[in-house]
C-alpha cells in the first residue's frame, strides 16, 4: 500500500521482522491498534480486518512473525499451527516496538488479533499493562485444544467404550503434558499455556469473538477459555461462521461492534494530533513472565 509504512524489527535473538504501520485516514488520532496475523498470512492481510478502524481514527501496527511472510526464517523452526515462545517473543518484540516510537500514544495501545495470533498477542500482553484492551477472533490454546480431540482419538481408534467412559480427565491431562514434554526434548520447542494468561488479562476488557460452527476450534472450547477470563469481558459467537469467517458472515455486525469496543476503550478524550514518523531500531525484549508449558 502506498501510504505504508515500511517497519523492520531486529529480535533479541537477532532476526529480522517485517511489518507495516498504516495511520489512521482521519484529521486527528483516536488511538493505536497492535494486529495479530493468523497463521501463515502475511502483514497486508490485516488490511480487510483493519481498514474501517482507520477510516474511524485508528493507527494499526502489523507484522509477521519469523518464519511467516517476508520475515527471517527460524533456522530449524517450521511454524504451524500452535503457539510457541517464538510467536509470543515476537509480539513482544513488537510492543517494545511502538513504545519507542516518536509517535506512540501514551495512554497505550489496543490489541486486535486473529486465530494464532490473537493467542500469541494475548500472552505477550498479558502482564504489560500498555495494552489497554483486547479484540480477538477464533483464538485458542495448545493444552485445552488437545484434551477433545485425544478423546475423540481413543473413540476413533478403539471400541472399548467403558475403557473411554472411566477414563478421568486428570488422565487425559496428564498424556497431554507428557506429549508435549517429549516434543519438547525433540524440538526445543516450548508451548505456552494461553490458560494461564486468561485470568491475568482483567481488569482490561477483552472482547472475544469465534465463529458458532467452527468445525475446528469448537464454540465450547472458545467458551472454556473464555470463562477463564475475568471481567470485563463479552463472548460473541457468531451464528453459521466457522474458522476465522466471522469477518465473512456478519460483515456489518463484526466491524460494528469492534469500533464500537474500541471507541469505549481507546477513544476517551480529544483525538491526537499526528507527530512526525520514527524510524525503526533495535529493540529489547519486554519480558512478560508468563508460564510456559513444562513440555
Amino acid at each position: 500500500m502506498e501510504d505504508a509504512e515500511d517497519v523492520q524489527l531486529t529480535t533479541p535473538d537477532g532476526l529480522t521482522l517485517r511489518g507495516c504501520y498504516l495511520r489512521a485516514t482521519t484529521a486527528g488520532r483516536k488511538g493505536v491498534i497492535l494486529f495479530g496475523l493468523e497463521y501463515g498470512s502475511n502483514r497486508w492481510a490485516c488490511v480487510p480486518y483493519c481498514q474501517f478502524l482507520r477510516e474511524a481514527g485508528y493507527d494499526i501496527f502489523t507484522f509477521e512473525p519469523r518464519s511467516q511472510g517476508d520475515s527471517d526464517k527460524q533456522p530449524g523452526y517450521e511454524p504451524l499451527q500452535w503457539v510457541t515462545d517464538y510467536e509470543v517473543r515476537d509480539f513482544q518484540t513488537a510492543l517494545a516496538y511502538l513504545k519507542t516510537r516518536a509517535d506512540l500514544d501514551p495512554r497505550g495501545v489496543g490489541f486486535f488479533g486473529i486465530s494464532k495470533g490473537g493467542s500469541a498477542g494475548l500472552m505477550a500482553a498479558c502482564r504489560e499493562p500498555f495494552v489497554r484492551c483486547f479484540v480477538t477472533d477464533g483464538i485458542f490454546a495448545t493444552h485445552s485444544t488437545m484434551l477433545p480431540y485425544m478423546r475423540k482419538w481413543v473413540s476413533i481408534y478403539s471400541d472399548r467404550y467403558w475403557i473411554q467412559s472411566i477414563l478421568p480427565d486428570w488422565m487425559y491431562a496428564w498424556f497431554a503434558r507428557a506429549t508435549l514434554r517429549r516434543v519438547r526434548r525433540e524440538t526445543g520447542l516450548r508451548f505456552p499455556h494461553l490458560e494461564y494468561a486468561m485470568p491475568l488479562l482483567s481488569p482490561r476488557p477483552l472482547l472475544m469473538i469465534h465463529g458458532g460452527a467452527d468445525t475446528y476450534i469448537k464454540p465450547e472450547m472458545a467458551q472454556a477459555l473464555f470463562a477463564l477470563a475475568g471481567e470485563p469481558r463479552e463472548l460473541w459467537l457468531v451464528d453459521g461462521a466457522k474458522h476465522n469467517q466471522a469477518l465473512q458472515v456478519a460483515n456489518g455486525e463484526y466491524k460494528r461492534k469492534i469500533l464500537e469496543f474500541f471507541q469505549r476503550q481507546l477513544g476517551d478524550g480529544a483525538p491526537l494530533t499526528q507527530p512526525a514518523l520514527s524510524p525503526a531500531g533495535v529493540l529489547n525484549r519486554a519480558a512478560c513472565g508468563l508460564a510456559t508449558a513444562s513440555g
